[in-house]
């Protein structure tokens, strides 16, 4: 898998004939990996410019941008304003999407099972060892269930699809809380540890009876079978664009300080539960401004040509109003 991303990202640069492209780089979350690829090949053939990002985990893309060896990094936990100003960088969100719990259970379809957050909260604090275990039989009342071990696969790096699958963990199960909490990377009761969203959606993917989360495009392009969950409202949802913009449209962009929005848990009776935003960070004083000024005319090229490619991909695109705030933070805090 590491190998198949790398290739598709050192493609969007060797096929480039931009002066730039080589040096418009990126790395860090790799929820958003599937759109940023999407939009980066549609940019090239319109711009000839291109772009190499290098999807590596929230973490790690942190790290390379607070080191400058990049222009942006890539985040879906979102600094916190005082980290921000630490490090003289901004961040806004580029778009918005939704992580699924997803199963390799013979005989089940997609959106078959049914799951709350304490149940998994439960599963990934290895309480809950098999699968016809009565907590999940309770919810589940019409499902054959196995009576087989379940292998949990989570993140083995650090990543911002791990800090929104904790967040929502810590909000609906009080013991995962007390005991494992939510970040890019926290301390597994259990579990298989995979590389990327990549590696979790391959993992479950070869191993029979395991349960995994990854962001909902790659449940869709490795044919996962993903699970329903009860959201706040108590209601049983199906991860869909429209529970995914449910969730989102609570978002209160203009009240947050540097753009610090967590979109889990969000109340609403069509809310997915597990949803999240995708932030983009660079430096307000840039070591290379030229790179910097040609990344910002592609994220903005993405704003205003790339809503229907996200859409495609079941990503949500940030509303208009939200895009004009980003628009002035470019030009009143990124030195030119």
């Amino acid at each position: 898998m590491n190998f198949v991303r790398t290739i598709v990202a050192a493609g969007l640069v060797a096929a480039s004939t931009s002066a730039f492209a080589a040096d418009i780089t990126g790395a860090g979350a790799t929820f958003p990996f599937p759109l940023y690829s999407k939009w980066a090949d549609a940019y090239k053939k319109e711009t000839g410019n291109g772009l190499n990002y290098q999807s590596i985990g929230s973490g790690a893309g942190i790290k390379q941008i607070v080191a400058k060896t990049v222009t942006f990094g890539a985040s879906d936990m979102p600094l916190k304003p005082e980290q921000l100003d630490k490090e003289g960088m901004i961040q806004w969100p580029q778009a918005m999407g939704a992580l699924v719990p997803v199963v390799n259970l013979e005989g089940i379809k997609p959106g078959e099972l049914v799951f709350s957050g304490e149940l998994l909260g439960d599963i990934y604090l290895g309480k809950i060892k098999k699968w016809d275990d009565p907590a999940i039989a309770k919810l589940n009342p019409k499902v054959k269930l196995p009576s087989e071990a379940i292998t949990v696969v989570r993140r083995s790096d650090g990543s911002g699809t791990t800090f929104i699958w904790t967040d929502y963990l810590s909000k609906t199960n009080a013991e995962w809380k007390a005991k494992a909490g939510s970040g890019t990377a926290v301390e597994w009761p259990t579990g298989v540890g995979a590389k990327g969203n990549e590696g979790v959606a391959g993992n479950v993917s070869q191993t029979k009876n395991s349960i995994g989360y990854v962001e909902y495009a790659y449940a869709k392009q490795n044919k996962l079978t993903y699970g329903a969950v009860i959201n706040k409202a108590g209601k049983t949802v199906q991860p869909t664009i429209g529970a995914f913009q449910a969730a989102a449209a609570n978002a209160d962009w203009a009240g947050a300080k540097n753009y610090f929005v967590i979109l889990t848990d969000q109340p609403g009776e069509a809310s997915w539960p597990i949803t999240g935003a995708t932030f983009i960070l660079m430096h307000r004083e840039p070591a290379d401004k030229a790179a910097s000024a040609e990344a910002i005319k592609f994220f903005k090229w993405a704003f205003e040509k790339g809503d229907k490619m996200a859409e495609e991909l079941d990503y949500i695109p940030m509303p208009d109003s939200v895009v004009k705030m980003i628009e002035k933070t470019w030009s009143s805090d990124i030195k030119s």
